[in-house]
């Protein structure tokens, strides 16, 4: 990256093919930031946590293998209000998990359902204080290391995910009906326990659409060195590279389902964004905007679905088992009800949508009639390219290379995502001190002060969509 003195975001609108977000200037970028109010029980947890990870290790208390279930604990949290039926249809998948976790731990295998479930309001500090935990390293014999959320973003928010994670490793599931609770058990449960181990391959597939600086940064300084350098290093696997013309709509179906998927798939690209009450909003939004796309220069309209790979798209006859894929957009993983861009130097918080929601892509893929894939990673709300470029330093692939490395090694995919989290620490560790030297009359510099907040957002914004304690299984490990 290179340094531009205006901020890059991901985001196609699809009502009017404009983009979500046009490039900002990063003087406004840290006037926005300054105004910015941090929570400040969150911002200690956080501190604490980097504190510790930087100098002892990432994940549960200290000689826990984060591989093996019987030592971390697995658990699933329910809203207090939740349809019996959903637990009944995820039953294999807790008949596994309990298996797995066996009876040396006391709380290793924990359903938090009824009573014991989140209440309303309920905070992540709250709900683990109820339940005889308070801060510091996960400790399997108080409370599973592995947590699946059972539930849509409306009944248990994201910011109760994004907070639960930076100590456990925390995935969600929600499904429009009850069919796809029981589709994506049994995809999981066959995955593990019956289905031969897939080929070690993995799949990158990033646009590069004509006059667009977004997709050209993610497939020049994030697709192109991330394959190379996991080429290099990951001789056992096979790595399949589509960039650019390569990219196109009928590709992406290859990979997705289609004769060529993969084990592990990562793609780069715009995500589709739609205005709130717009009648393609649930079904499309974060939907992968693919290389059929002009570009800003040549289309200045409404984006018709033939540029776009969608939940629609994901046909009947697609073989998804055993796949976890991470999608590199906006609103890949889902979207919040409230603009999390807003900010106080900006405008006033404005809704984006009726409620929060799961983007339907990840669901069709998780849920599907035939097998499902295992795991989605993805982001919620915007993604931003501080994730894995720099102004003044260049690539900075090392959190995203370090998590497809500990996927390729068999760990779950809730342990690889320990290295965002610990970038997520990190970084809201610095720009909380960064923000109180500027308050007491510290000049700040408007490059790092915006790489910092965005990079923090972006880093805090990744979620898993399926149970994180599912992992890679092919014939190399």
């Amino acid at each position: 990256m290179d340094d531009k003195a205006v901020l890059i975001l991901n985001g196609v609108n699809g009502a009017t093919g404009d983009y979500l977000l046009g490039p900002l200037e990063l003087r406004d970028v840290a006037a926005i930031v300054e105004g910015e109010m941090l929570d400040a029980t969150h911002v200690r947890e956080l501190q604490s946590w980097w504190d510790r990870v930087s100098v002892e290790h990432l994940g549960p208390v200290e000689g826990i293998d984060p591989t093996n279930l019987a030592e971390t604990g697995w658990g699933v949290v329910f809203p207090s209000s939740s349809d019996p039926e959903v637990a009944a249809a995820l039953q294999p998948l807790l008949d596994l998990r309990r298996e797995q976790v066996g009876t040396d731990l006391a709380h290793g295998f924990r359903i938090f359902a009824g009573a014991d479930g989140v209440r309303p309001g309920e905070s992540k500090t709250k709900f683990l204080a109820r339940h005889g935990v308070g801060f510091g390293p996960a400790d399997p014999e108080k409370m599973p290391y592995y947590l699946l959320l059972v539930a849509d973003p409306e009944a248990i928010p994201y910011r109760f995910q994004y907070e639960l994670d930076v100590t456990y490793a925390v995935g969600r599931v929600h499904f429009d009906t009850v069919e796809g609770y029981a589709n994506y058990a049994r995809s999981v449960v066959e995955a593990e326990t019956h289905s031969a181990p897939r080929p070690p391959r993995a799949a990158f597939i990033g646009v590069r659409n004509g006059g667009d600086r977004a997709t050209e940064l993610s497939a020049d300084h994030l697709i192109t060195p991330l394959a190379a350098q996991l080429t290099y290093e990951q001789t056992d696997w096979t790595f399949d590279v589509r960039l650019a013309d390569e990219a196109t709509k009928v590709a992406f179906g290859q990979v997705l389902g289609g004769v060529d998927t993969p084990t592990l798939l990562f793609t780069a690209s715009h995500g589709m964004g739609f205005p709130e009450g717009h009648p393609r909003q649930l079904p499309d939004q974060g939907a992968l905007l693919c290389q059929d796309w002009p570009g800003p220069l040549l289309w200045r309209q409404p984006i018709p679905s033939d540029f776009y790979f969608a939940a629609a798209d994901v046909g009947d006859d697609a073989r998804l088992g055993g796949l976890i894929a991470v999608l590199f957009a906006c609103y890949g993983a889902g979207t919040p009800r409230l603009d999390d861009f807003a900010h106080q130097a900006l405008h006033a918080p404005t809704a984006i949508a009726p409620h929060a929601f799961l983007a339907q892509l990840p669901q069709r893929l998780l849920a599907h009639p035939a097998g499902g894939a295992l795991a989605v990673v993805g982001h919620v709300d915007r993604a931003w390219g501080y994730s894995f470029a720099w102004p003044r330093v260049g690539e900075q692939l090392g959190a995203l290379k370090s998590m497809l490395l500990r996927l390729l090694n068999g760990h779950p995919v809730g342990s690889a995502m320990e290295y965002l989290n610990q970038r997520y620490a990190e970084l809201s560790s610095v720009l909380s001190a960064e923000l109180e030297d500027v308050k007491w009359g510290k000049r700040s510099d408007d490059v790092e002060l915006a790489g910092m907040w965005t990079a923090t957002n972006d880093a805090r914004s990744y979620v898993v969509v399926g149970d994180p304690a599912a992992r890679l299984s092919v014939t190399s490990l």
